[in-house]
């Protein structure tokens, strides 16, 4: 005989309360500045939601990218380039608050250390997952590779689309923007367009 006895269902979440408490009373001011009624059932815990969605958006701020790259370094003699491409990214408009998103490629070189596979999606959404602009976020991405491997060179594109652009503005809903960023071995035309070939083609 089965026991009739249905547990509650029952979310764990982990959030910095202090944080959630002040940002949730910030929200709950300017949801009520749009002259929206703060008390209706479908808004009374909105705050405290948003609140929680805006620390996850954000959680970037309390990791290390460098650190990450740095925990999973190998010594391998190899010396052909290593992509990894078509990362989703999602990150936040520093200018409007408003969410880009899209795909990082990023290859590298080794010059003797080579790094965990997962890193470098890993370091892409640790930089991501922060008040950025797609520039910054490009260039970020590229230093820290750079940084910690020392390879014959690194390359980083992003292309994404902005919210901001397509929610509000120009309005323009195809647009679509990419930024490049290159060291080493990718300044060299070659490279560049071999790397450029294998991320815009599907392998067989």
């Amino acid at each position: 005989m089965i026991a009739n006895k249905i547990k509650s269902y029952e979310k764990i979440e982990q959030y910095d309360t202090e944080i959630t408490d002040a940002l949730s009373e910030n929200y709950s001011a300017i949801i009520e500045s749009l002259g929206e009624d703060i008390h209706r059932e479908g808004l009374e815990k909105t705050p405290e939601r948003i609140a929680k969605a805006m620390q996850f958006l954000t959680h970037g701020y309390g990791l290390d990218p460098l650190e990450i790259l740095k925990s999973a370094l190998f010594t391998e003699d190899h010396k052909q380039m290593i992509v990894v491409k078509d990362i989703e990214v999602y990150s936040m408009c520093e200018h409007h608050m408003l969410p880009f998103f899209g795909k990082a490629h990023v290859a590298y070189i080794p010059n003797g250390k080579i790094v965990g596979l997962s890193k470098i999606p890993r370091i892409v959404d640790a930089f991501a997952r922060r008040m950025q602009v797609q520039e910054r976020l490009t260039d970020q991405i590229k230093d820290c590779i750079q940084e910690a491997l020392n390879p014959l060179g690194v390359a980083v594109v992003i292309e994404a689309q902005h919210m901001c652009m397509q929610m509000r503005g120009i309005q323009k809903q195809n647009s679509v923007t990419t930024t490049s960023a290159f060291t080493g071995a990718f300044e060299r035309d070659k490279t560049r367009k071999e790397f450029i070939s294998l991320v815009s083609n599907r392998l067989s």
